[in-house]
């Protein structure tokens, strides 16, 4: 009985340590995959902001696409929004891969990079999430994800620097005053 303890105590241990592997040290060191099934590293933004966004298409907040748009576009040079579409809140993002760039394109344009369609909390929620909500990893803070577009800014170092929940706009002055 104490060996078959043993074991199971083992075994914990060992699939704990391969669990933490699983996170990167930083945001840098993520890959996702876009909503066409092409990866992108989040290194090539290494010296640029990043704004990190789940997002919805059947949310009361789903004309953030608008903002998030503009705000781009302003800031390309120096700022990279990726949209993370989740249906953890409300069904509200019920579509395929596919469905969801279509949406996006044609109702609002968008042309910054959309991730696959992942969880944001949860059992299942998907490890640049667990980073994002997690002191542990990003040693800053640790925060639930609420509701669709809720927002994290990245500096250009890898570092989160805000969090900011689904009511503040994109083009809020909290948000451009930490882009400057």
């Amino acid at each position: 009985m104490i060996r078959t303890f043993l074991i199971f105590l083992f075994t914990m241990i060992l699939s704990s340590a391969n669990a933490q592997k699983e996170i990167p040290a930083s945001i840098h060191d993520f890959s996702i995959t876009t909503l066409e099934g092409k990866e992108i590293k989040l290194s090539q933004y290494k010296g640029k902001k990043m704004l990190l966004v789940n997002t919805a298409s059947k949310c009361g907040y789903t004309p953030q696409y608008k903002d998030l748009e503009e705000l781009y576009h302003l800031y390309k040079d120096k700022l990279i929004i990726i949209g993370f579409p989740a249906n953890n809140f409300g069904q509200q993002e019920p579509g395929s891969n596919e469905e969801i760039a279509t949406f996006c394109e044609q109702n609002y344009g968008v042309s910054f990079p959309m991730s696959e369609k992942i969880s944001v909390k949860g059992g299942d929620i998907h490890p640049i999430y667990q980073w994002l909500t997690q002191k542990k990893w990003n040693k800053v803070k640790d925060s639930e994800v609420k509701w669709n577009f809720q927002k994290y800014l990245i500096d250009e170092n890898g570092e989160l620097i805000g969090m900011f929940e689904s009511a503040i706009k994109p083009m809020d002055s909290d948000i451009l005053n930490h882009i400057k």
